[in-house]
């Protein structure tokens, strides 16, 4: 009977060692030199104007904000062709109403999708919300009014004044939510009725209790959201604070914060360990999978990183923790450049980009 066991044993260590082995890290676009060049061409040989944020449209397409472009590009993993989607390549802010192509952006940071398709990012620099009709091409201001400050809540959106937004998110019900880093706030904005208010931060540069209540609790830079459906009630908001080197979950239902990981000092430790014990190291993005892990761009430690949902555990999904640029295949191996942009496909597919060596990467998992 122990020699049955340890067989067992044996066998599915190879198999998580076969399934480990089985991931690679790709390169879907870019040539490792910054630039605007490419489209209508293989997206592999385009020049990608450093990549931040990054999502899975309603088209199965993959769409891309290159902070140095200006622009949104869509890159089509059937074809392998890419396309920019927003933006004149020219810095500026102007074109609400009119074609999203012809538009000036300044520095888009994360782009996501709502529920009818349309497309919504963010420019820090312009301290904005931009939105782009999935019907007509037209892009308009959602959030913000090109100046930077802390004003407006309860008023329209469009009124208000936000501080270097980083990330958005949308909830189940298109609750728009954004990371308001300048101001140490997530600010809301229902979009049926267009008002904007604070959902949590005082402004304040403070700890984050754990289970303390989302209203009026200090928030040390937040950075990064991402919104998961629980599969019951509202849901959750995934938080990850740059400056606090901490991530949290928020219960929407509760509207409650729970600690998950970091201990709030800077580093890159903690592999295999509980994440609640290990060190971050400016975590910029995050995504959670369909399995409910939560994947991060750690950036200045130039890796992606994952906490395992069924036990808590912090693993590194890729690269060693140094600067480098690749090489290709081996996760572990596959070094990084500051990576800011990170999202999960329903096919556990881990899109990554990797900010400054000008790529998009693609880890593929082989058990699809």
């Amino acid at each position: 009977m122990h020699r049955f066991v340890s067989l067992v044993s044996l066998l599915l260590l190879s198999l998580c060692a076969s399934q480990l082995s089985a991931q690679t890290v790709s390169t879907l676009a870019g040539t490792g030199k910054q630039g605007h060049t490419g489209d209508g061409g293989p997206a592999v040989e385009a020049m990608v104007g450093e990549p931040y944020g990054l999502s899975l449209g309603p088209d199965g397409a993959l769409y891309v904000c290159e902070i140095k472009s200006h622009v949104i590009r869509r890159i089509d993993e059937k074809t392998g062709t890419i396309s920019t989607v927003a933006g004149s390549g020219k810095k500026g802010y102007s074109g609400d109403s009119g074609p999203a192509l012809e538009a000036k952006l300044n520095e888009p940071y994360e782009v996501r999708f709502d529920q009818a398709g349309n497309m919504y990012f963010v420019e820090m620099v312009n301290h904005i919300v931009r939105r782009v009709d999935a019907k007509t091409g037209k892009i308009e201001t959602v959030a913000g009014t090109g100046k930077k400050g802390f004003s407006g809540d309860g008023g329209p959106a469009t009124e208000a004044t936000f501080a270097q937004p980083h990330s958005i998110a949308l909830d189940k019900n298109d609750n728009l939510y954004v990371c308001d880093i300048g101001n140490h706030r997530i600010r809301r904005v229902d979009l049926k009725t267009g008002i904007v208010s604070t959902f949590s931060g005082t402004g304040e540069r403070k700890p984050t209790p754990d289970g303390a209540a989302v209203s009026g609790t200090p928030l040390n830079g937040p950075r990064a959201l991402d919104f998961f459906d629980e599969g019951a009630g509202k849901g959750s908001l995934y938080l990850a604070l740059r400056e606090g080197n901490m991530v949290y979950r928020i219960d929407l239902d509760n509207e409650t914060l729970h600690h998950i990981a970091g201990t709030g000092k800077k580093g890159y430790t903690g592999h295999g360990g509980p994440a609640k014990s290990a060190t971050l190291s400016g975590p910029k993005g995050i995504s959670v999978a369909p399995n409910g892990d939560i994947y991060l761009a750690d950036t200045e430690s130039h890796t992606i990183r994952v906490i395992r949902k069924k036990n808590g555990i912090i693993e590194t999904a890729v690269g060693d923790g140094k600067k480098g640029d690749g090489p290709e295949g081996d996760p572990a191996k596959c070094r990084m450049a500051r990576p800011h942009g990170v999202y999960v496909g329903p096919k556990g597919n881990v899109y990554i980009g990797d900010s400054e060596t000008y790529r998009v990467r693609k880890l593929t998992s082989g058990q699809q």
